[in-house]
């Protein structure tokens, strides 16, 4: 059985897959650390709560990222002739689905809390003879975790489209929620120390909306890569990959060629796709179909596997109008 090559990241790429990955376990020590001292000093507070289970639920995604990214650029087997790309998929599921769990069981506890009214307290601790008000380490606490999730979001937002990893995407997003929810948090604790006890639940709460939306819109999207969706851009989920036009774009400069159409779908960091061509002559055809397919590889390193189909004219007439409408 024929098996696809193995991915070969060019030397760009392969040197933000190692930088991404890099990230991903100093994230995961800097929140094993973040959860630990959120813990110790959380209190009773809600919104401090909301805080250290997101940092748990955010250890997730780089989990994922980890596990899938090792598995996807193993070479094809017999038993896997396609290689194991769509682990991206599966990890890009597996982190969206935490995001939102996370984000709809947070929001349900903070409601629950705002109704039933619980005033959280925060006290004081005594500290050689002087006493200091809790909620100071809670917002030291909140600023260790807060602030380098900032700049650890940013980084992986850059690199998450040169390498085509939307696990790494959403992780970045997850990110941008803890420093949110951190941000909140703080607010939380500072109104509970004037007195707002109502200030902890909204706070929480507010952060767990935008959670939701995160969770909900990359849940969506991870689905849809798993039914073959048209493939979309990685940071912008609301236009369309160009890349099968792009190819379509090339073969038809090929002077055998007269017409072009190409369908793709994603599989994790590459693209696999079947190339519509009429051609204007067949006297070297295999020739000329495996140069097109060194071509089109030559285009974007993404090409991982393309598939070349000589068909009649006729059979491209509804494909050539969808690509107009693209």
């Amino acid at each position: 059985m024929k098996r696809v090559r193995l991915i070969e990241f060019p030397e760009e790429e392969e040197a933000a897959f190692a930088k991404a990955r890099r990230l991903e376990w100093v994230s995961i020590a800097y929140l094993s650390s973040a959860a630990v001292l959120l813990f110790l000093v959380m209190g009773s507070s809600q919104a401090m709560r909301t805080s250290w289970l997101e940092d748990m639920i955010s250890m997730v995604p780089p989990i994922a990222f980890l596990i899938s990214s090792r598995f996807a650029t193993r070479a094809a087997t017999k038993s896997y002739p396609y290689g194991m790309h769509a682990t991206v998929s599966i990890g890009y599921l597996t982190a969206s689905l935490a995001i939102f769990a996370m984000g709809a069981f947070l929001l349900i506890e903070a409601t629950l809390k705002l109704i039933h009214q619980d005033r959280a307290t925060i006290g004081g601790f005594d500290l050689f003879g002087t006493t200091i008000w809790a909620g100071w380490p809670m917002l030291f606490a909140l600023a260790y975790t807060g602030i380098p999730s900032f700049f650890l979001g940013r980084a992986k937002k850059k690199l998450a489209p040169v390498i085509h990893d939307k696990v790494l995407y959403a992780d970045a997003e997850m990110n941008r929620a803890d420093w949110m929810a951190e941000s909140a948090a703080a607010v939380g604790v500072i109104g509970v120390g004037f007195g707002y006890w109502w200030a902890d639940p909204v706070a929480a709460g507010l952060v767990s909306l935008d959670i939701v939306r995160d969770g909900l819109n990359n849940l969506r999207a991870a689905v849809n890569d798993l039914i073959d969706e048209t493939p979309r851009r990685t940071t912008d989920r609301s236009q369309l990959e160009s890349l099968p036009d792009e190819v379509a774009g090339e073969l038809e400069k090929l002077p055998w060629i007269e017409r072009a159409d190409v369908r793709m779908r994603e599989e994790g960091h590459v693209f696999f796709g079947e190339a519509f061509v009429v051609p204007m002559n067949t006297e070297n055809i295999v020739g000329d179909v495996a140069d097109a397919v060194r071509k089109a590889r030559a285009l974007n390193w993404r090409v991982h596997d393309l598939t070349i189909m000589p068909v009649e004219a006729s059979e491209l007439q509804d494909e050539g109008d969808d690509r107009k409408e693209r």
